[in-house]
């Protein structure tokens, strides 16, 4: 295969000789194994796609557990020292809670770069990156300071234990490419994307750490940055799948190829691999024109990549394993015997005499049985006189029957469910909302949404936007009577409106129709038509959307925004 950058792949100093965390004098390097928020491992720096300042290195600080940096953040723990800088888990007091910190000195070669990489990664604020909370130089030193997750878990831990499933594989691929791709949208790229750099949290989003801070603490820099980043998700996508290291070195605790071999695809490489996330890896690996995908088009910016997320077929989460309960046990207690043994017969025991044999008992039955034969008289009365005034009311209104012509008036049609082939994000304006999660809209859960920006004015969108929405694939022309547009925020208030189209990709929302629409303060909103309508496109289009806070589950800040759960056509 042609050459192939590897800008954005670090390759372990030990080779796969032993783990990062082999040695306990090596505790001061990235080799934490259980700490879930470790910065970048101690790997050698990048190869083609980057290069490192020849400059003279500067003398770490002297530092040491306990330290205070501003009187605030008090260093606890070192968990990286490298190349004149060394990284923290520490805590700020002010706040009371954990923070990271990278430290190096003022005079070091890079602390400018590392600055300004800092500052600018602090301006993006997307919340998808673990942000920059501080970037300061004081005493003869420069310090960054970012979040630190402690329910995150790095990719490199968890593919310690197997693959990635699928569905999991499919969500990493997808967050990933569609932060990078708006990082680089503001001009910011990370150079060092590998799986100590991405984490996983507790409610199954996908966050990155370190972009462009890493790169600048390394003095790595990339004449090609799109492509490396690119690249670099396509070998993180390829690890998930295979738990290999789509090189001939091993790396982060994972096997390399065969040596001479070359760049094979991820279903030759381990059998039951899903062919299309195997073929999207091979599109973002092959970039210099040597794709082994099957003749596809290689990816060469997170922005292509999030393209072709959009347009694979949806990838379902696995089914719930169900465990069967045990049998069930009956108890001593059940069995009554519970505090004591199960009494032995010694002997059996007597019948019991038969009941009412006693002058008395007879009296008591023929008692019982005159007042059973009297309601059973009474009985009777009541019901022939119940039938003969209905055979009566019959008799008067006999003249209201209808004619057969009458049978089945008022029955309606029952609804159908009509099955969504396809979808893509349609951008009347402006730019694009999160084209790489549309498949989350028909994928069958509610948990998982696409989601609009957050804007500053609302709750109608115009005049910032014409409105924001999805385009849907009915697969063939059908008769659309109702949608149910399942959304995240309630509030004052979301606007829906439906636009029959002639294709996913329509020229503009002017030649389109519309043909329905609803206001709704809830978290359903469900779409009527007047009359059924036939179209194989249909475009989802909001243009009012509710304030909400801030959504630490969807990564967004609070403004006025709107997130679409499930969309459901019947016809």
């Amino acid at each position: 295969m042609a050459e192939r950058s590897t800008a954005a792949v670090d390759v372990a100093d030990n080779s796969g000789d032993e783990p990062l965390t082999a040695k306990a004098d090596q505790a001061t390097a990235d080799g934490v194994a259980q700490n879930p928020e470790r910065d970048t491992e101690n790997n050698e720096a990048q190869r083609s796609g980057g290069t490192e300042s020849p400059g003279q290195k500067a003398s770490p600080p002297e530092l040491h557990s306990g330290h205070k940096l501003a009187r605030r953040y008090r260093l606890e723990e070192c968990v990286t020292r490298l190349d004149g800088f060394s990284s923290w888990r520490a805590v700020d007091e002010k706040l009371r809670r954990a923070v990271g910190v990278h430290v190096l000195p003022a005079d070091h070669t890079r602390a400018r770069s590392v600055l300004a990489a800092a500052r600018s990664s602090a301006l993006l604020g997307d919340p998808r990156f673990v942000q920059v909370l501080d970037a300061v130089e004081e005493n003869d030193l420069v310090y960054v300071v970012h979040e630190w997750l402690p329910d995150a878990t790095e990719l490199t831990t968890q593919l310690s234990s197997g693959p990635l499933e699928p569905h999991d594989a499919y969500q990493m691929a997808s967050q990933v490419s569609s932060a990078m791709a708006a990082a680089h949208r503001e001009g910011l790229a990370h150079l060092r994307l590998n799986p100590n750099a991405v984490l996983r949290t507790s409610s199954g989003q996908w966050r990155i750490r370190g972009l462009a801070v890493n790169a600048a603490l390394r003095g790595i820099s990339s004449d090609t940055p799109q492509r490396t980043d690119t690249e670099s998700i396509g070998a993180l996508l390829y690890a998930t799948l295979t738990q290999r290291w789509p090189y001939e070195n091993d790396a982060y605790g994972l096997s390399g190829l065969p040596k001479g071999v070359g760049l094979i695809a991820p279903d030759q490489v381990r059998a039951g691999v899903h062919r299309g996330l195997s073929e999207l890896a091979m599109r973002a690996l092959a970039n210099d024109g040597a794709t082994a995908s099957r003749h596809e088009s290689a990816c060469t910016t997170p922005e292509e990549l999030v393209k072709a997320i959009g347009e694979m077929p949806r990838i379902r989460p696995p089914e719930p394993a169900f465990t069967a309960p045990p049998e069930y046990q009956r108890t001593t207690y059940q069995q009554g015997t519970y505090g004591r043994p199960a009494p032995r017969a010694t002997q059996p025991m007597q019948p019991p005499p038969p009941p009412l044999q006693s002058r008395t008992g007879k009296a008591l039955k023929w008692a019982v049985s005159a007042l059973l034969i009297a309601a059973l008289g009474l009985g009777s009365w009541q019901l022939a006189d119940a039938l003969m005034d209905q055979g009566s009311s019959d008799d008067t209104n006999n003249t209201q029957t209808t004619d057969g012509g009458d049978k089945g008036a008022g029955k309606t049609k029952p609804a159908t469910p009509l099955p969504i082939k396809g979808a893509q994000e349609f951008v009347a304006k402006g730019d694009a909302q999160h084209p790489g999660d549309v498949a989350n809209t028909y994928d069958g859960d509610a948990s998982t949404s696409w989601r609009t920006k957050t804007f500053t004015g609302g709750p109608s969108i115009p005049p910032y936007k014409p409105g924001v929405g999805i385009a849907y694939d009915l697969g063939s022309a059908k008769e659309l009577s109702s949608a149910s547009i399942g959304l995240r925020y309630s509030g004052d208030h979301t606007t829906v409106k439906l636009y029959a189209s002639d294709s996913l990709t329509p020229g503009s929302l002017d030649s389109l129709t519309q043909i329905g629409s609803v206001d709704t303060s809830g978290t359903t909103a469900t779409v009527k038509l007047k009359k059924p309508v036939k179209s194989r496109y249909v475009l989802v289009w909001l243009t009012a959307v509710p304030y909400s806070g801030e959504d630490a589950a969807s990564y967004s800040g609070a403004g006025f925004k709107q997130a679409i759960t499930e969309v459901k056509f019947t016809g």
